[in-house]
């Protein structure tokens, strides 16, 4: 996890736009670089510091004396950079898994380039013999980036939102200010002025397809082919132990975020299982939050001792969490309802990790709910075909919603976050499954993740088959959700009054409620104008419902119910 920043083509002093780059310095507490580009005085990089591979080489922008034309500034890991060097025989300078982008750019372009990274990362390669700029950003936008580009050629670009925003420069940059899409590269010429023009912007990678890296993977091809169920249970055991294992690259401590669902707590089984056999010496520290008794620290608590995990337990009190809301949804850059909610446990139990702890590198679930369908409104699917295609919506929404969400709350306390149920070999398999086996059965959704993994061990029966909870939901009391705690709260500080006149202050996504108008509110303090970051709130889909919390919906149960 860094931040990365750079701007091309500058109208105004460097030292001074320099301060903007100041606001990502969460992602980054160990260094922070600013540099100039020899030869165009008007361009310049920053990059915050986390150092998690290559603690003496590390620094950024990378550049080597192979390449003197070329200058790199990325956030991410890249998971397959030892097989790719060994395939194509690569002469690495410094042990930088980044480093592989230099040398893949230089055999084969950037479109190579792109296709044959396996990993999570968000780039900036700059050209300067052949007067090019390249962005590029992974499958599912597991690491962050935005951009603005003026009509006369100045460019920003920044891991999150807020390291644009105060730019100086003689056209407005407000409304400009926009995401980079998930697997797609973009094409820039530099101009001798330094301002830059874009050529193509590229989809390189679709979820649904095998990725062309698995040439260069340690796991080559399957054992077996074929839908039997057998072979299909053997085949999304080994793909996904293959995920976390490539994960396993660090040189600081590994933890594991733990809400004692099914995604997180198969996560940190299979973590701990191929830490022993690799004989990582530290226990793997667990984590988890909820309020006294939750479901969550309940079922954490039974996973921790089955695995024999060091667990943490973070107690997540009423007023804690409401005084929280605003710092988060800074860090979010959204006014998602759901996103918000979810955000507040994840960003408090982050804050704990860096303060009480020495791990950095955080495993979590991510990514296993859109790809595995397992929201509840899958269970009123009307047919297996659409549940597959809502499935790929919701990956291809995920860096708007969950990946946002675990990006920020992790960043904001200097956190790297791994996510292996995204791993591109795991979901193009897993997506090219028949969609009559993957839809929920028997009432129980994610039945076939379920059914993988259940003579394996690694998990007790009652956590296996645990029925799925929101995470902001399964951190409240069994009395009272945390969503409706929230609301009790916001009801007295947003008069009726306001609500009514909400879609004629906030025309776009007008809030309905008096939360997603509080949020609303907040989000607009700190980004005004920015609504559009936001394409649509998330709902589930195939029910009437008004809000996104899961224990609204007719087929949730809690375990006092059951």
């Amino acid at each position: 996890m860094c931040g990365i920043w750079a701007l091309f083509g500058s109208d105004e002093c460097l030292s001074v736009q320099c301060l903007s780059a100041m606001k990502i310095a969460h992602r980054g507490p160990d260094a922070f670089r600013f540099e100039n580009v020899n030869g165009f005085t008007n361009c310049c990089f920053g990059f915050h510091r986390l150092a998690v591979v290559d603690q003496l080489y590390g620094m950024q922008p990378i550049r080597v004396k192979k390449f003197p034309y070329l200058w790199l500034c990325y956030n991410g890991e890249i998971y397959n950079f030892k097989q790719l060097q060994k395939q194509f025989g690569f002469d690495f300078q410094t042990l930088v898994d980044g480093e592989v982008i230099l040398h893949l750019y230089n055999r084969g372009g950037i479109e190579q380039t792109a296709s044959m990274l396996d990993g999570v990362f968000a780039f900036i390669l700059l050209d300067t013999a052949n007067r090019k700029v390249f962005l590029a950003r992974d499958t599912y936008g597991v690491r962050p980036l935005f951009k603005v580009l003026t009509d006369d050629g100045f460019l920003g670009v920044c891991s999150e939102a807020k390291g644009l925003l105060n730019l100086k420069h003689s056209t407005s940059l407000c409304s400009k200010v926009e995401p980079f899409l998930p697997g797609h590269y973009e094409v820039l010429d530099l101009k001798p002025s330094g301002k830059v023009a874009s050529v193509e912007l590229v989809k390189f990678h679709s979820c649904k397809d095998e990725p062309l890296h698995v040439v260069c993977d340690t796991l080559e091809a399957l054992p077996s082919a074929g839908f039997d169920l057998e072979t299909v249970k053997s085949n999304i055991r080994i793909l996904f132990e293959n995920a976390v294992r490539k994960r396993l690259m660090a040189h600081r401590r590994i933890g594991c975020l733990l809400s004692g669902g099914l995604d997180s707590s198969l996560v940190a089984a299979v973590l701990l299982k191929l830490m022993k056999e690799i004989n990582i010496n530290y226990p793997l520290q667990t984590f988890a939050i909820g309020m006294e008794n939750s479901p969550d620290l309940l079922a954490a608590r039974k996973v921790a001792a089955h695995i024999g995990s060091e667990h943490h337990e973070v107690i997540l009190n009423t007023e804690e969490g409401i005084q929280a809301i605003e710092e988060v949804i800074f860090s979010l850059e959204t006014y998602d309802i759901t996103t918000i909610r979810a955000s507040i446990g994840m960003y408090l139990v982050s804050k704990y990790i860096r303060k009480k702890t020495d791990s950095v590198v955080i495993f979590s679930g991510e990514g296993s709910d859109e790809l595995t369908q397992g929201y509840i409104y899958f269970h009123k699917a009307p047919s297996p075909e659409e549940a597959a295609e809502e499935s790929e919506r919701l990956l291809k929404e995920l860096y708007l919603f969950d990946v946002l969400r675990a990006d920020r709350t992790t960043a904001a306390h200097g956190l790297e976050l791994r996510v292996p149920f995204l791993d591109h070999r795991f979901t193009s398999y897993y997506l090219s499954l028949p969609a009559e086996l993957r839809i929920p059965k028997n009432g129980i959704e994610k039945y076939l993740l379920r059914l993988s993994f259940e003579d394996s061990n690694l998990l007790p029966k009652e956590i296996l088959w645990r029925p799925k909870e929101a995470f902001s939901d399964g951190i409240a009391s069994v009395k009272k959700s945390w969503f409706s705690i929230l609301q009790d709260y916001i009801d007295q500080q947003v008069d009726d009054l306001l609500l009514e006149k909400a879609a004629e202050k906030y025309p776009f996504n007008p809030p309905k409620t008096k939360e997603s108008y509080y949020y609303r509110q907040i989000f607009e303090k700190h980004y005004s104008g920015r609504s559009s970051w936001l394409p649509h709130y998330w709902m589930p889909r195939w029910v009437k419902a008004t809000d996104p919390s899961a224990r609204t919906l007719k087929h949730y149960k809690s375990a006092a119910q059951e």
